[in-house]
């Protein structure tokens, strides 16, 4: 079995839709997706896990563990609620039982690395250090690129933690100059490879057509990890 997680340079980039292609590429065997924190939607509204399913297919489990109203930070957004914390012990059970039943588990960030869980500074990073569980960053395409994911990578080599590599979550279809280079810049500025490029707009499609293509944004590397 294999435990992944996945994380940004930050919000809105992709990593809901990054998560889905490495579901869909795995659909030969049982996967499962834990979003530990949940933000900015109502009760019974869907959510980023349920977005995987659909995209992905049926072979995809999906668990979250706390879900709060407003679009804000997990920690910030717990307190406002009046409700308890998620943290990082929790989410670590939650991936080892579900490692138990399924041959891929995919741990999906809120935000970014180093976005707090709880008012003790409680990060995904202390899961993933938990669970000794390779880390894939997800970036945007253009400017700031390289800065933020030079930064994620520092922290988690910083904290003993591999980093897989990188994905591009949204690339446009024209992408411009600072798109193009980033492809080339990006294994340098992650000490990791590029692992693929997910065009924007992915989500939008049909979910049997994002299943046809998911692997041809992904390498092989990606879609055939194993490690945990």
């Amino acid at each position: 079995m294999t435990i992944l997680v996945v994380t940004g340079t930050g919000t809105e980039i992709g990593k809901t839709v990054v998560t889905a292609a490495i579901a869909a590429v795995a659909r030969d065997r049982s996967v499962a997706v834990l979003k530990p924190a949940q933000t900015g939607l109502a009760p019974g509204e869907p959510g980023d896990a349920a977005e995987v399913v659909r995209l992905a297919g049926g072979h995809v489990t999906p668990v979250e563990l706390a879900r709060y109203p407003d679009p804000l930070a997990p920690a910030t957004a717990a307190r406002r609620a009046g409700l308890a914390p998620v943290r990082p012990y929790e989410v670590a059970e939650a991936a080892e039982k579900l490692a138990a039943d399924h041959d891929l588990v995919l741990i999906e960030g809120a935000g970014g690395l180093l976005v707090r869980f709880d008012d003790e500074g409680s990060t995904l990073a202390d899961a993933a250090r938990l669970l000794g569980a390779p880390v894939v960053v997800v970036t945007p395409a253009g400017l700031g690129t390289l800065n933020a994911t030079a930064l994620t990578s520092e922290a988690l080599r910083s904290r003993g933690l591999a980093c897989l590599g990188v994905v591009v979550g949204s690339m446009p279809a024209a992408p411009d100059l600072a798109a193009r280079c980033n492809l080339g810049d990006l294994p340098v500025a992650a000490g990791a490879p590029l692992l693929g490029v997910v065009p924007a707009g992915a989500g939008a499609l049909a979910p049997s057509d994002f299943r046809t293509r998911a692997a041809g944004w992904l390498t092989a590397e990606l879609g055939g990890h194993r490690k945990v």
